[in-house]
């Protein structure tokens, strides 16, 4: 780490902290006797999302989030619950080191976690994720919740 008072290349460590997702480090220069406060974050690689039409966007958490909430409205779903959906989400990108994934394979996660919670919801996000476009693609997903039962 560079000294910001007399810009020496090497430094010591004095005290280092967890603070939140940061770790926080109290430097001291080992030429000039400087100290100097550095922060420390893991990088998580950026995820993009591709869609069905072959165009990609930076993956964004709270689309994601609001898209779990409009399945969820008036059901017994935490906000925890659709946290650790979310969290699931970027853990498992991450975890492999991707950098892509399909918007269908991160629908195709969330419908299994909601399947586990809630079957309401489940069948919210399963008439958009599928595009239902029928009564008959409703009732084949709900034929296939209650053979499960």
């Amino acid at each position: 780490m560079k000294c910001p008072f007399c810009s020496f290349d090497d430094s010591k460590v004095v005290d280092s902290r967890h603070t939140d997702e940061k770790i926080r480090r109290r430097r001291e220069c080992i030429k000039c006797g400087g100290r100097f406060t550095t922060y420390e974050v893991v990088e998580i690689p950026l995820l993009m999302v591709e869609k069905r039409d072959g165009t990609f966007e930076n993956f964004d958490r709270n689309k994601l989030i609001k898209g779990i909430f409009t399945a969820i409205k008036k059901r017994p779903v935490t906000i925890g619950q659709v946290s650790e959906i979310a969290d699931f989400v970027e853990d498992y990108y991450a975890n492999q080191l991707k950098t892509v994934a399909k918007s269908r394979e991160i629908g195709a996660i969330v419908l299994e976690k909601l399947r586990a919670i809630d079957p309401i919801s489940y069948i919210r996000f399963a008439s958009v994720y599928n595009d239902f476009t029928d009564i008959k693609s409703f009732m084949a997903t709900i034929g296939e919740l209650e053979q499960e039962e």
